[in-house]
């Protein structure tokens, strides 16, 4: 059996969970303008952009390399919390499961987080450990942050 492992990381935000949420709910399209020094660009395949199923892909720029994750989505409006399970992509070159669990979790009036949590398992053992994408992850969320608290 292939190693498999989780990592979790939670990422502070300024602003209401339910405000992060919608934007990584509802509105990918976004992406691009907002941070499209790490997304080129979100196409939804099936479904629509806010649904329970839907799949799309993300071309993104990922330490200097354009890649792409094709990914089905679960939505759970009640815990704030996006899953997507990748269906392929460069990150399944070398991994059977990945998938990334943003939870946006409230804290004050004014404040919130972002627990992410990857869960992966490799193809092969001699493969190295998904952990860059973790920190991808995590800018991620840090710059959508931001333009969030801007808007």
């Amino acid at each position: 059996m292939a190693t498999s492992g989780t990592y979790v990381t939670e990422v502070p935000l300024k602003g209401a969970a339910e405000k992060h949420y919608k934007k990584w709910k509802s509105e990918n399209h976004i992406f691009p303008d907002a941070i499209g020094h790490h997304i080129k660009n979100v196409t939804v395949h099936e479904g629509e952009s806010d649904s329970h199923g839907s799949i799309r892909s993300w071309n993104y720029t990922w330490d200097g390399k354009e890649e792409v994750f094709k990914e089905k989505r679960e939505v759970d409006d009640e815990n704030l919390t996006l899953v997507l399970r990748e269906l392929e992509g460069h990150v399944m070159e070398q991994l059977k499961v990945f998938d990334v669990i943003y939870q946006f979790i409230p804290k004050t009036e004014d404040t919130s987080s972002c627990k992410i949590t990857i869960i992966w398992e490799k193809r092969k053992d001699e493969y190295p450990e998904p952990s860059t994408y973790m920190k991808f992850n995590k800018s991620l969320i840090v710059d959508m942050g931001h333009h969030a608290s801007k808007a």
